[in-house]
C-alpha cells in the first residue's frame, strides 16, 4: 500500500505527440501484403504514438457485411496484427458500409483517450444512402477535445457544389446534444480527410498529364477544386492542408502506376487529401498584452503519397504530424499495482487507488492482458471491481485474480481498468511477468523484487 504515491499538484510539462494519419480508397481490393511504406515502419527511430487510418470504398457487399459484423473485417484485422507488436491497441472503429476508421495508440497512453462518441453521417442517395458521407470519432486526448472525421464525397467534374454541399452537411451534422461535448467547431483539432474528389478544372487531359510528366504542379494547383473553394467559403478557409508535393493519387491502372489507359481515360485529379483545423485562439490587440504560447499546437511533418501500392486506382496518401500540448490532464484516474509476485499457483492481489473526482461503477472490471494486445476486449481474463473486491481503505482498493483465472504462460503482462461509465481505459499497469510455481522459493530466497 506504501507504494502508492499522493499526487502532487504540479505544472504539467510539455508533451509532444506523433499521429500518423492514412487515407486510401482501396477500390474494395483485399489487403496487400506489406503495408511497412504505408505505416512509415521502413524508417529508422520510428516515433509515432498513434495511427489514424480511413478507408472508402472497402468491400460493402451484402455477404461482406454480414461476414465483418460477426468478425473482425480483413483491413482492420491486419492494421492490428501489424501494429499490436509494436504496443499499439486499437482504441475505436467506426464503419458505414465501405467507410472505414480506425484509431490506434500506444497502450502507455490509454488512460488519457476517452472515446466520446462515433457516429456516420450517411449523404447518398437523397442523403440517406450510405455509400457516400462521413464517419467521425469524438474523443478527449490529455484532457483536449479532438474530432476525426473520415469522409467520401461525391464523383465526377461537374458535381463540385454538391461536393461541397456535403461537406457542410457532414459538419453540421456532427453535433452531440445532451452528451455535455462542445460543437465541433469548438474542439481544439479537427483531423477531416477522405477521397474528396474534387477535380482540375479548365486543363485538358494532356496538359495535365504533361505537367505531371514533367513534375510541373504549380499551373494545376491553381484549378485545383479545393484550393478554389478555400479562396471563397470563409469556414473551409479555416481548414489547412500541406503543399501537394506529390502527383495526383487518381485515377491509375489497377496493378500499375499508369494512369487511366481505359476508353473514358479520366483526367488526373488530387482526390484524396488530408486537412486540419486548430480552435481559433484568441486575437492580440494594442490593449491587451501579448498572449501567451498556446497550449496546444500542431506542425505538419510530411504529406505524401505511396506509389508503392498498385491494388486500387487511387494511391495512399499519409500525413505525419507532431502535438504539442500541456496535458490538462496528467495523472490517470486509476493508478493500478500488482501486488507481490504473481504465480500460476495463488490467486494474486491488485491494489488500485482512485482520484477523488472519479466515480466507479459496479460495471467497472480489470483486465489481464498480455503485452501486444490488439484491442481493449483481446484480455487474458478478468474481474469486476465490486464482486472481487476484498478491501477498501482511504482511496485505496484491493481485489483479487482466481488462481484458475491466471494463464499458465511466462509472457509479458499489463493490467488495464476499464471505465464502464466512460466506455475508456482510465488506468494501466507497468508490464510484469507472471512467474511458474516452481520458481517461486528460489526467488523468495534471492530477495527478489516483483518483475514490474
Amino acid at each position: 500500500m506504501a507504494a502508492v504515491n499522493p499526487r502532487k499538484l504540479t505544472e504539467p510539462r510539455g508533451k509532444t505527440l506523433s499521429i500518423h494519419v492514412v487515407t486510401w480508397n482501396v477500390a474494395s481490393a483485399a489487403p496487400p501484403l506489406d503495408l511497412s511504406d504505408l505505416l512509415q515502419l521502413n524508417k529508422e527511430n520510428l516515433s509515432v504514438d498513434m495511427y489514424v487510418i480511413g478507408l472508402q470504398e472497402m468491400n460493402c457487399g451484402i455477404m461482406s457485411l454480414l461476414s465483418d459484423t460477426a468478425f473482425e473485417d480483413p483491413w482492420s484485422s491486419f492494421f492490428m496484427d501489424v501494429l499490436s507488436p509494436l504496443t499499439f491497441v486499437k482504441v475505436s472503429s467506426v464503419r458505414m458500409q465501405g467507410l472505414l476508421l480506425l484509431f490506434f495508440a500506444k497502450h502507455q497512453h490509454l488512460p488519457f483517450v476517452q472515446i466520446l462518441s462515433t457516429k456516420s453521417t450517411p449523404t447518398g442517395l437523397f442523403g440517406y444512402w450510405g455509400n457516400k458521407g462521413g464517419i467521425n470519432i469524438c474523443l478527449k486526448l490529455y484532457g483536449y477535445y479532438v474530432s476525426i472525421i473520415n469522409c467520401h464525397l461525391p464523383p465526377h467534374m461537374a458535381n463540385n457544389d454538391q461536393r461541397l454541399q456535403h461537406f457542410d452537411r457532414i459538419l453540421e451534422m456532427q453535433n452531440f446534444e445532451g452528451q455535455n461535448i462542445p460543437n465541433i467547431l469548438d474542439h481544439d483539432l479537427i483531423l477531416w480527410f477522405g477521397d474528396m474528389n474534387f477535380r482540375i478544372e479548365d486543363f485538358g487531359l494532356h496538359f495535365v498529364r504533361e505537367s505531371i510528366k514533367n513534375r510541373c504542379y504549380s499551373d494545376l494547383w491553381e484549378k485545383d477544386q479545393l484550393s478554389i473553394a478555400k479562396k471563397h467559403d470563409p469556414l473551409l478557409r479555416e481548414f489547412q492542408e500541406g503543399p501537394l508535393l506529390f502527383p495526383p493519387t487518381y485515377k491509375f491502372d489497377k496493378n500499375s502506376n499508369n494512369y487511366d489507359t481505359s476508353e473514358k481515360k479520366r483526367k488526373p485529379a488530387w482526390t484524396d487529401r488530408i486537412l486540419w483545423r486548430l480552435k481559433r485562439q484568441p486575437q492580440a490587440n494594442p490593449h491587451t498584452p501579448r498572449l501567451p504560447a498556446p497550449p496546444f499546437c500542431l506542425t505538419l511533418r510530411s504529406y505524401v503519397s505511396h506509389m508503392v501500392y498498385c491494388i486500387s486506382d487511387h494511391k495512399p496518401v499519409t500525413s505525419t504530424f507532431d502535438l504539442e500540448l500541456k496535458p490538462l490532464v496528467s495523472a490517470p484516474l486509476i493508478t493500478l499495482i500488482p501486488e507481490g509476485l504473481w504465480t500460476m499457483e495463488n490467486d494474486m492481489l491488485i491494489s488500485y487507488s482512485l482520484t477523488p473526482d472519479f466515480l466507479s461503477s459496479p460495471w467497472d472490471w480489470i483486465g489481464l492482458y498480455k503485452v501486444g494486445l490488439r484491442h481493449i476486449n483481446d484480455y487474458v481474463s478478468y474481474v469486476w471491481v465490486r464482486d472481487n473486491q476484498v478491501s477498501f481503505n482511504d482511496g485505496l482498493s484491493q481485489v483479487y485474480f482466481n488462481v484458475s483465472d491466471i494463464p499458465e504462460t511466462e509472457d509479458q503482462f499489463l493490467l488495464c481498468y476499464y471505465s464502464n461509465s466512460l466506455h475508456s481505459v482510465v488506468g494501466i499497469s507497468k508490464p510484469f511477468k507472471i512467474q511458474p510455481g516452481s520458481s517461486l522459493a528460489e526467488d523468495l530466497l534471492g530477495e527478489a523484487q516483483p518483475h514490474i
